[in-house]
C-alpha cells in the first residue's frame, strides 16, 4: 500500500509538486519547469494532469499562456501514440524558451547524468540568461511554441551571444567548454590508444617471431630514398604525412621504414580543417593521373575542396581503432601472403569479432571517435526524483537515462548498416603508400617486410611520444 501511495504521488501531477520539483513556488514556475515534469510521467497521465496542472496555477495568478497548453497537449497526443521523435520532444522542451538548445556552435550538452562540474555551471547559468531574457521581452516562448522560424533563429542567436561573451570572472562560457571537451577527448583517445596497443601485443605475443627480412628492407629503403628525392607522388606524400622534411628522415633503414610507416595509419602533418574532417568519409582518391601533387582537385576557384593532401590525411583520419585493430588481426594471423588490397582491408572490417581477440568487447564507443551526442537536457537532477519513490518504467523521459526510439516514433536519423564500400574507399590511401613501402605486393598481398613491419609501425602509432 505504501509503494502505490508514493506512485499515485509522482505520477497524479499537481501545481504543488511541479513547484517542489523546480524548487520554486507555483506562481515562479516556468514554462520549462512544467515540461520537464510533464515530460517525468507517462503520457496519458500527464495529459490526465494538464488540466489539475493549468487549475493550480491559474489560481496562483501564473497562468502561463495558451500556446503553451496547446503545445502540450500536442506533444504529448503524439508521444502517446508512439509517433513522437526525440527531436519533437526535445524541440518542444527547447520552445519553452529557457532550455538550452542540445548543440550551440561546436558545443554539445552532455546528458544531465554525465555532465562535469563545469557544464553543470555554465547550464544553469545559461537557463537563468535566458529566463532574464524572457523576463525582459527579448525571447517570446509563444512564438517558440508556435514553431516561428525567424523566433527559433533568434533564440539560438541569442544562445550564442552569451555563450561567446565573457563572464564577469572573465570566462568565455564557450571557450571553457571546448578546451574541458578537448582535455576530455584527449584523455579518451589515450586510453583506446593503449588498450588497442594491449590487444595488438597479445596478438603479436600469439602469433610468434616476425623476422625481420633485412635484404628486403634495404631494397625497399634504397628505392624510398629515391621516391623521396623526386617531387610528387609518391615520396613527397609520405615526408608529408609523417610530419618532417626530407633532411630530417631517420638515417638508420629500419627507423627510416617505420617512421614512414607509422605515419601512414597516425599522419603528423599539418592540422586540418573542420570542413576536411567532416569530408573524409566521402573521400575518394583523386583518379586523374596527371595531378600534380598539392593541386586543389577543383583547380582554380570552385569550392575549394580539399588538396591530394589534405583529402588523403583526411581519410585516413577518419579509420578508428577498431577499423585498424581488425586489419592487424588479419594480417598478423595470415602472414606473408595475406590479402591486403582495400577491400580486403574492409572486409576484414566487416567481419572482425573483438571478442576473438584477448577477450576484447566492443561497445560503440570504444576504438573510434566519439560522435556528437544528441543529449536530452534538464538543469536540475532532482527532477529525476520522481522516479526514487515509484516504478515508472512507461515514463516518458527519464533524464538520467538515454531515450529509446521505442519511446516515441522512429527517427529518420537512425544508424545506417555497415558501408562497406565506404571503409574501403578511405583504406586506398593506405594502400597505396603501403605498396610504395613494399609492405604489400603488386598483387595487393601482404609481403614479409609487411608482416614484420606493419604491426610494430601500428603498436609505436598507439604509444605516447614519450613513452617509446
Amino acid at each position: 500500500m505504501g509503494r502505490e501511495r508514493r506512485t499515485l504521488r509522482g505520477v497524479e501531477l499537481q501545481a504543488d509538486r511541479v513547484a517542489e520539483l523546480a524548487h520554486r513556488r507555483v506562481a515562479e514556475l516556468r514554462r520549462r519547469d512544467v515540461a520537464i515534469a510533464l515530460l517525468s510521467v507517462p503520457a496519458t497521465d500527464a495529459l490526465a494532469s494538464l488540466p489539475t496542472i493549468r487549475r493550480g496555477l491559474l489560481a496562483a495568478g501564473n497562468p502561463l499562456s495558451a500556446p503553451f497548453w496547446q503545445s502540450a497537449e500536442s506533444i504529448l497526443h503524439k508521444i502517446s501514440d508512439h509517433v513522437a521523435t526525440f527531436g519533437d520532444v526535445h524541440g518542444w522542451l527547447e520552445a519553452t524558451g529557457t532550455e538550452p538548445t542540445g548543440i550551440i556552435g561546436l558545443h554539445v550538452w552532455a546528458e544531465p547524468a554525465a555532465r562535469s562540474p563545469l557544464q553543470e555551471e555554465m547550464h544553469a547559468r545559461l537557463v537563468g540568461y535566458l529566463e532574464e531574457c524572457v523576463a525582459a521581452g527579448e525571447i517570446d516562448p509563444d512564438r517558440l511554441a508556435t514553431g516561428d522560424e525567424e523566433a527559433r533563429l533568434d533564440y539560438v542567436t541569442v544562445q550564442e551571444r552569451w555563450m561567446t561573451s565573457p563572464l564577469a570572472d572573465g570566462r568565455v562560457p564557450m571557450t571553457a567548454l571546448l578546451d574541458e571537451q578537448d582535455e576530455a577527448f584527449l584523455a579518451d583517445w589515450a586510453a583506446a590508444d593503449a588498450e588497442a596497443r594491449a590487444a595488438l601485443q597479445s596478438m603479436l605475443a600469439a602469433a610468434g617471431d616476425r623476422p625481420l627480412p633485412a635484404a628486403d628492407l634495404r631494397a625497399a629503403v634504397a628505392k624510398l630514398r629515391v621516391d623521396i628525392a623526386r617531387p610528387g607522388w609518391p615520396g613527397q606524400m609520405l615526408v608529408s604525412f609523417s610530419g618532417r622534411n626530407a633532411d630530417s628522415l631517420p638515417t638508420d633503414d629500419a627507423e627510416l621504414w617505420l617512421t614512414l610507416a607509422t605515419s601512414v595509419a597516425a599522419p603528423q602533418g599539418g592540422p586540418l580543417s573542420d570542413e576536411d574532417r567532416e569530408f573524409a568519409r566521402a573521400m575518394e582518391w583523386a583518379e586523374d593521373a596527371d595531378l600534380e601533387f598539392g593541386d586543389n582537385l577543383e583547380g582554380d576557384g570552385g569550392d575549394e575542396e580539399p588538396d591530394e593532401l589534405s583529402a588523403a590525411i583526411a581519410a585516413v583520419c577518419a579509420l578508428d581503432h577498431f577499423d585498424w585493430l581488425a586489419v592487424m588481426s588479419a594480417l598478423v594471423t595470415g602472414g606473408p601472403g595475406t590479402p591486403a588490397s582495400a577491400a580486403d582491408l574492409a572486409r576484414y572490417v566487416r567481419d572482425f569479432d573483438p571478442e576473438q581477440v584477448i577477450g576484447l568487447v566492443s561497445t560503440d564507443s570504444e576504438f573510434s571517435l566519439a560522435a556528437a551526442v544528441a543529449a536530452d537536457d534538464t538543469d536540475e537532477a532532482d527532477y529525476a526524483e520522481i522516479d526514487d519513490d515509484a516504478d515508472f518504467d512507461q515514463g516518458i523521459v527519464d533524464f538520467d537515462d538515454d531515450l529509446e526510439v521505442s519511446d516515441f516514433g522512429e527517427d529518420d536519423d537512425d544508424d545506417e548498416d555497415f558501408d562497406e564500400l565506404s571503409i574501403e574507399e578511405l583504406f586506398l590511401n593506405v594502400t597505396a603508400m603501403w605498396s610504395v613501402l613494399g609492405a604489400i605486393d603488386s598483387d595487393d598481398r601482404l609481403t614479409p617486410l609487411g608482416w614484420w613491419g606493419l604491426p610494430e609501425a601500428m603498436s609505436r602509432a598507439w604509444t605516447e611520444p614519450d613513452s617509446e
